[in-house]
């Protein structure tokens, strides 16, 4: 499998969680035709990588990528998210993001975000090595990987979450899954440490 044949495989993965249609997406992410597309698709469904009706993955295709998935909250978008996001992506093929809703975000760091869940999810899908953001679930992060079904859940070096928590709600689902620790070169970026010294800057104006 070339790697323009690995890609639309990527973005029919991509298009099965925002019920996209994969060859006109990826056409319009590429610049290419979607006659050239739907050809290249054909022979995908021709080797079983990709369904009859060109709309998904076969669990054969499934099994020719490895699906990245992240989360966080993502209030206010640091060097240190695009590093670790980055770092994320370079563990596979497809890189899935998840932000928090609203409701977690206050839960999580004890204020109210500054930014919606919606915006935050359209930035982070703005982002180069992101393929997809989701909008977590309320109450049971488990829910959203059990929808993507990752390979790997990449944490960032803050998160709170611990890998046998993550790993051990994963084996309740039926799904094995490995769990890789990001460290950030930059640590001392946080969003909060961001707003805190902003407002700090506004006072003393």
């Amino acid at each position: 499998m070339d790697i323009i044949d690995k890609k639309i495989l990527g973005t029919t993965y991509v298009c099965q969680l925002t019920k996209e249609n994969p060859i006109h997406a990826y056409a319009k992410k590429t610049g290419l035709s979607e006659e050239y597309v739907a050809q290249r698709v054909d022979s995908l469904v021709k080797h079983d990588l990709i369904t009859q009706d060109r709309m998904g993955i076969t669990e054969f295709g499934r099994s020719a990528l490895r699906v990245v998935l992240a989360g966080g909250v993502f209030d206010i978008i640091h060097p240190g998210h695009i590093h670790t996001l980055n770092a994320a992506k370079a563990l596979g093929d497809v890189l899935v993001v998840v932000v928090a809703t609203d409701n977690t975000a206050i839960k999580m760091k004890k204020r109210k975000p500054l930014h919606s869940e919606t915006l935050r999810q359209e930035l982070i899908n703005h982002l180069s090595m992101v393929d997809v953001c989701l909008v977590g679930n309320e109450g049971d992060i488990f829910k959203t990987v059990e929808l993507v079904k990752p390979d790997i859940i990449a944490l960032g070096y803050d998160q709170v979450h611990q890998e046998k928590f993550i790993t051990d709600g994963c084996r309740k689902i039926d799904l094995d899954v490995r769990v890789a620790r990001l460290q950030s070169p930059i640590p001392e970026f946080s969003s909060s440490k961001i707003e805190k010294e902003y407002g700090e800057a506004i006072h003393g104006l």
